[in-house]
């Protein structure tokens, strides 16, 4: 989606701040015992309020609001009778729509107690995010992006999922440009245009590469780093403009 003007500009500032005041509230309320079916009842509830509807389930017929995944699950955890106990890692990604347009974000969130290397992986996975948003701009090459994650993945000894992209976002949930790499790709040479809006959403790693399903036994959803490592997801939606990315998921 490239911005058509002001109007489509605050419609996705409205719906970017509903799925983090969502995100942010979600991961307020984690606390041991409760089961990760109830936090996501949490985010259904303020989504509705707001007059929001779940993208994955409107998009993909998702058996939850939201996805919710933990520790050795790194993305499209289905919310159910897990019980989230101290010490886990919690992966929430919240995307929706409201008036036509869709916004995305996530963030992991630690439940105390936790190991200084999981709490260094949840700071730096942040900072991978954010080093990657700081590439964005009108006329600036996509490559910029996944060139700069990386570079921080390999200066701090990380790894980064190399099969789950960044994404063009806005009239639907995945649209064009198509998977964005967060990481190197010698093959990227699409350049950002003014309006473009999509997802800056990099998985850093304790060893991972690639993102599997959980084979036999397994549903048809949830994802697991491979090799198994303790992994971490950050996603903004963002507006490339010619003074750099206007960030619309953020709380307020």
């Amino acid at each position: 989606m490239t911005i058509a003007g002001e109007d489509e500009l605050e419609r996705l500032k409205e719906i970017g701040r509903i799925v983090a005041n969502t995100l942010a509230a979600m991961g307020a309320a984690i606390e041991p015992g409760m089961t990760t079916a109830e936090l996501d009842d949490i985010g259904r509830r303020l989504l509705e309020l707001e007059g929001a509807q779940s993208a994955p389930e409107l998009c993909y017929g998702f058996p939850g609001a939201t996805c919710i995944s933990v520790n050795e699950e790194i993305a499209h955890g289905i919310p159910g009778a897990r019980i989230i106990a101290a010490g886990d890692l919690v992966n929430i990604d919240v995307s929706a729509q409201k008036n036509g347009l869709f916004a995305d974000t996530g963030a992991s969130f630690t439940v105390p107690p936790v190991s200084k290397a999981i709490d260094r992986l949840c700071r730096d996975g942040r900072r991978a995010m954010w080093t990657g948003i700081r590439q964005v701009g009108a006329d600036k090459p996509l490559s910029g992006i996944g060139n700069a994650i990386g570079e921080f993945a390999r200066r701090n000894r990380y790894t980064l999922i190399r099969n789950l992209a960044s994404h063009g976002v806005g009239h639907s949930l995945h649209e064009e440009p198509g998977e964005i790499a967060t990481w190197p790709d010698k093959s990227e040479r699409r350049i950002i245009n003014e309006g473009l809006v999509f997802t800056v959403e990099p998985f850093l790693s304790m060893g991972g590469e690639l993102a599997e399903d959980g084979g036999l036994g397994g549903d048809e959803w949830t994802l697991f780093s491979s090799p198994r490592a303790p992994t971490v997801q950050y996603e903004h939606t963002i507006v490339a403009t010619r003074n750099g990315a206007l960030v619309v998921t953020m709380p307020g």
